[in-house]
């Protein structure tokens, strides 16, 4: 069966960014969308978008931070289109600063966005899917930062490690289930992401304009358009890939990261 044409896609963050790219992507394919955002200005533009377009089109306004807001999206999602078969839990936000002396406000909003509204969609949608025996896919958005620490995004980190290590689990425990499942983990996208997050946090996020000053390794590597990210999820939602990368820059970072691991067993730091 085609992944996408006639399909039903829902994404949460679907409004702007990464989420509306790939609803786009999904939507050129074939698939019918449920966008879902907490932003209802961009909700509406968006819906407007697709309507143009003549792609069947449900927005809702969703709070993934609320468990009860996203079961009613996964109802009102079942409802329009009776079945659901790709659920993208895109939401999220990107606090800047140190760990040490951060907001206790901001450690709960960026783990309540960004990691409990993934467990809320996986809760939500997985059995409807698992119920109509059509298969699925489930993509988590995670992060590059959900697979290495890095300075000044403590709390990010944090929030997109647990939805790398939520999403591995998944993956092994829908094996066989007809659902794939996938984590996406982009490094820097041109996205609206810290004005987003601004909103909704107490305290500093980063912009363009301070980010790379306020950490000059952090965002070392390219730079890339969400359409790029977006295409690359298509794909991955094709070939049922576990891990979703974007920049050829990752697979040297990620081998480093595994050599300092490595490097633990050998006899003279595992014997002392």
């Amino acid at each position: 069966m085609d992944a996408f044409r006639d399909r039903v896609a829902v994404v949460t963050g679907g409004a702007a960014g990464i989420g509306r790219a790939m609803a786009r992507a999904f939507a050129d394919r074939g698939a019918n969308l449920v966008l879902a955002d907490i932003d209802e200005a961009a909700l509406a533009d968006a819906r407007s978008e697709f309507e143009a377009r003549g792609t069947r089109v449900l927005a809702v306004f969703t709070d993934v931070r609320d468990r009860a807001s996203v079961f009613a999206l996964a109802e009102a999602a079942t409802k329009a289109f009776e079945r659901v078969h790709i659920v993208c839990n895109n939401a999220g936000i990107a606090p800047f600063g140190p760990c040490v002396g951060a907001d206790p406000k901001d450690w709960e909003v960026t783990m309540a966005v960004n990691f409990w509204g993934v467990v809320h969609g996986v809760d939500a949608f997985v059995p409807k899917i698992l119920d109509h025996g059509q298969g699925g896919h489930i993509v988590n958005t995670a992060s590059m930062a959900g697979l290495t620490g890095m300075l000044g995004l403590g709390m990010y980190c944090a929030s997109k490690f647990a939805v790398v290590g939520l999403t591995e689990s998944l993956h092994r425990e829908l094996r066989g289930s007809g659902i794939g499942v996938s984590v996406l983990c982009p490094m820097v996208v041109d996205t609206g992401i810290g004005a987003n997050s601004q909103r909704m946090l107490a305290g500093a996020v980063p912009s363009p304009e301070n980010a790379q000053e306020s950490a000059p390794n952090l965002l070392q590597g390219s730079v890339i358009g969400p359409e790029v990210v977006a295409n690359r999820v298509a794909r991955a939602i094709e070939r049922k890939d576990l891990y979703i990368f974007t920049h050829p820059e990752q697979r040297e970072i990620l081998k480093r990261r595994a050599a300092r691991q490595d490097d633990m067993f050998e006899a003279e730091a595992w014997n002392s």
